[in-house]
């Protein structure tokens, strides 16, 4: 028998030269992180306040202080409207100056100086248009892809562990316990998921963190049928009955020798779970079932898009965002795929 002595460094290091020759997923890899990156900063990139003020001498920040229009000379103690042109006007006279975000909408504005009915088209003030209630659409679409893809990270990294857990448990202990284990999944997989996402939809406020409930209660099953898999390969080989013969307890057997050899699967299988969770969450906005409609949803603007079949750019723009960051997840879920066989030289 051939041991590989390989160090760990540069296994990792041809693993990754292998994905990086996949030049698909190696350009969809920065064009995401770029996106997502920019996205964590929405309130910069796209808010109806502005970033700085410069007013008398003062400099005034809106984005972390509230400031009433009587400090900038207006007529009301309530917080200045940025949106009005009056209030722009005053902070924007003689030596005064201000800064707005590039997109100077956050993602519950209402546009209320458009020239046409809501929704409606683009144009230089709205640059995707605005949607039925006149929030821009450009700014729920920044805002609502950074809520799907951090939406999407939480929940896959609960059903990465879950899952892990469960298989390295079943693919190690076997027996009678995979046994049951296996009986009591299939059982749990039986479960109508989106009869109870109606009823938990009907009796509680709908949020994301019941979603991410929710969701985390079915999503891990997938996984565990990969490692356990792995673990019952494994958990006979030479080496396990070597540690085990060393006085080596089951806990490190399994969490320092079997699993860093079971985590091909799980790796190559992160960004499609990644888009499978963005899916989840644009299908119950869409039907209504998912996150409360104040907050910035591309499930809730396709809805939009098919009530308003005139407004192309809802449903064109949407449907865009959708597909492309999909699109991106697969060509990476590839790459690591190919990256991750170590057949390949």
């Amino acid at each position: 028998m051939t041991l590989n002595t390989q160090p760990a460094e540069d296994l990792t290091t041809r693993a990754w030269r292998r994905f990086k020759a996949n030049r698909r997923g190696y350009i969809s890899l920065w064009i995401f992180s770029i996106l997502f990156v920019l996205s964590l900063f929405a309130e910069v990139l796209s808010h109806d306040k502005p970033l700085i003020i410069h007013y008398n001498n003062s400099y005034y920040f809106p984005l972390l202080k509230a400031y009433p229009e009587t400090t900038f000379s207006g007529d009301f103690e309530t917080e200045a409207d940025y949106t009005d042109p009056y209030v722009r006007q005053l902070i924007q006279t003689g030596n005064n100056w201000a800064v707005f975000p590039i997109n100077p909408y956050r993602y519950d504005t209402i546009n209320y100086y458009t020239k046409h009915p809501n929704p409606s088209p683009p144009s230089a003030d709205n640059l995707l248009g605005t949607d039925d209630r006149g929030r821009d659409v450009l700014a729920r679409l920044i805002y609502g892809f950074r809520l799907s893809v951090l939406f999407a990270f939480v929940l896959t990294i609960i059903g990465v562990l879950l899952g892990v857990i469960a298989g390295a448990l079943q693919g190690y202990l076997g027996g009678r316990f995979d046994l049951y284990a296996q009986r009591l999944i299939e059982i749990w997989g039986s479960m109508p998921e989106l009869y109870l996402l109606i009823i938990f939809a009907s009796l509680f406020e709908p949020s994301v963190l019941l979603l991410i409930i929710l969701l985390s209660l079915f999503g891990w099953m997938g996984l565990a049928d990969y490692v356990r898999a792995e673990f019952l390969r494994g958990r006979n080989m030479d080496y396990v009955t070597a540690a085990k013969a060393m006085g080596v307890t089951n806990r490190a057997i399994m969490f320092r020798h079997l699993l860093p050899n079971s985590m091909t699967p799980v790796i190559t299988f992160l960004p499609f779970r990644i888009s499978a969770a963005i899916m989840a969450l644009t299908s119950l906005d869409y039907l209504g079932l998912g996150v409360p409609p104040t907050t910035p949803s591309i499930g809730e603007l396709l809805a939009q898009g098919k009530e308003n079949i005139e407004a192309w750019w809802l449903s064109l723009t949407t449907f865009g965002l959708l597909v492309g960051t999909l699109v991106l997840l697969i060509f990476i879920g590839e790459a690591l795929r190919e990256a991750m066989d170590i057949r390949r030289g």
